[in-house]
């Protein structure tokens, strides 16, 4: 056979007795020649193929070879881009703890403004176009009342011939931001009003932009549940981090010294999980006094769900300084001089600092969930601080409920800000081992 250099194939008969050299066995995925039969006699190689199967061979080299030289981190960043529901998830919680942070300029009012005319406002529809022509900007239609002639109660109406354009960046209420800058500019609001000419005399039109609705003191629930995103996402937050240090300190202990200290440690763990988890939040929680400010109890709820949620991260914690405090490198480390605190802290908790962070991510959910039920029932944060959790309490009442359904969109925030962490935790457990 002969291949000539621009890859075109030319084929001479094969005389009798001839065999396949050596070098022309049968090629598969690994890169070898692969001949290809036409008919009896004749062989020819394909140089396509071949070109193919050795880039083939070449790229799983060096996808081998950029495994075996990649940093940990390096690693559980591509593990985890791999799990879709992670990295949504991850977008989500980002998205919400920048709100959380920019509350007051995403906010289109003051969480405090309140006007008594508007109880129970319902929630506006945002259009772009009004009797079939674009507008140009997006809008809302103005609100009346009348009141029911069957009911006799004021009921909302919407008044098609006002309109109230939406601007980015319009002056508003006045804030102060991180209680450090102070400026009137929100995110969107409305301005004047725009009035068909056809439009008769009767009762006046509210301005107002309540796209989720107002609760029972006419304040808009929008503007409540981006400032209660700030309390209640930071006290998971917090809550789990001092969980973090009890459990690892604690757990650390008990697995690393072992003996009378992991006795009583673990007893201790065993009675605070055995206690129902309600009753205890309520016994801690009475405990605090009624004449304490907002600050003074958001902290120490905060406190409390951390001694209450410590007890899972520290079993976890024991057991892996149990498996590993005889490992070859611990006892290398004990043998140079290296001192308990020393070994503890720099050989032994980074080797699984990353299972740590995906376990403290899935506490987060168990932490707002833990403050948001606690405020629910009256026990945690009360009025005028504003959580989820307080939010939820004027849904105890069937009544507002069922004259006011969108009361109950902050349990929607709830269960989406839940289900991203869970998955955002899913994943960063997933790749806190990328060499499984």
């Amino acid at each position: 056979m002969d291949v000539d250099r621009s890859g075109s194939r030319a084929s001479r008969p094969r005389a009798a007795g001839d065999t396949d050299p050596p070098g022309n066995a049968p090629l598969s995925s690994g890169g070898a020649f692969k001949p290809s039969a036409t008919k009896a006699g004749d062989f020819h190689l394909d140089m396509d193929e071949v070109y193919d199967d050795t880039a083939s061979y070449l790229d799983a080299n060096e996808e081998q070879d950029r495994l075996y030289v990649a940093a940990p981190l390096q690693m559980m960043w591509w593990r985890f881009t791999k799990h879709k529901m992670a990295v949504v998830g991850g977008v989500i919680v980002i998205l919400l703890y920048l709100i959380a942070i920019f509350a007051e300029f995403l906010s289109p009012y003051n969480p405090e403004t309140y006007e008594v005319a508007l109880t129970y406002a319902p929630p506006q529809r945002i259009h772009f176009f009004h009797e079939g022509k674009f507008q140009g900007r997006p809008f809302v239609y103005g609100l009346t009342q009348a009141r029911n002639p069957e009911t006799l109660r004021m009921e909302f109406q919407i008044d098609e011939t006002v309109r109230y354009p939406i601007y980015f960046w319009p002056e508003g209420d006045s804030y102060r931001i991180w209680g450090l800058f102070e400026s009137n500019r929100h995110l969107f609001g409305i301005n004047e009003a725009v009035v068909d000419e056809a439009r008769e005399e009767g009762a006046p039109s509210f301005a107002t932009l309540f796209v989720l609705g107002a609760d029972k003191l006419g304040r808009d629930m929008l503007t409540r549940i981006i400032y209660g995103s700030r309390i209640s996402l930071s006290i998971g937050l917090i809550g789990v981090i001092l969980s973090f240090l009890f459990g690892v300190v604690l757990g650390g202990i008990s697995g690393y010294y072992g003996g009378a200290v992991d006795v009583i440690i673990q007893r201790l763990i065993e009675f605070i999980r055995s206690v129902p988890s309600i009753p205890l939040w309520m016994a801690l929680s009475a405990s605090l006094p009624r004449d304490w400010s907002s600050l003074r109890i958001y902290f120490g709820i905060t406190i409390i769900l951390s001694l209450i949620g410590w007890t899972f991260l520290a079993r976890a914690v024991r057991g892996r300084f149990l498996a590993m405090r005889e490992e070859e490198f611990i006892l290398a480390a004990r043998f140079a001089g290296a001192g308990e605190m020393r070994i503890i802290l720099r050989h032994m908790v980074p080797s699984f600092f990353s299972h740590l962070i995906a376990s403290a991510t899935l506490a987060v959910p168990a932490m707002i969930l833990s403050e948001t039920s606690l405020s629910f029932l009256g026990l945690g944060l009360r009025p005028p601080t504003i959580s989820w959790g307080v939010l939820l309490q004027e849904s105890q009442n069937l009544r507002s409920v069922a004259l006011a359904p969108w009361l109950l969109l902050p349990g929607v925030v709830i269960i989406v800000t839940i289900l991203a962490l869970n998955f955002l935790g899913d994943g960063l457990r997933d790749a806190a081992d990328p060499y499984r």
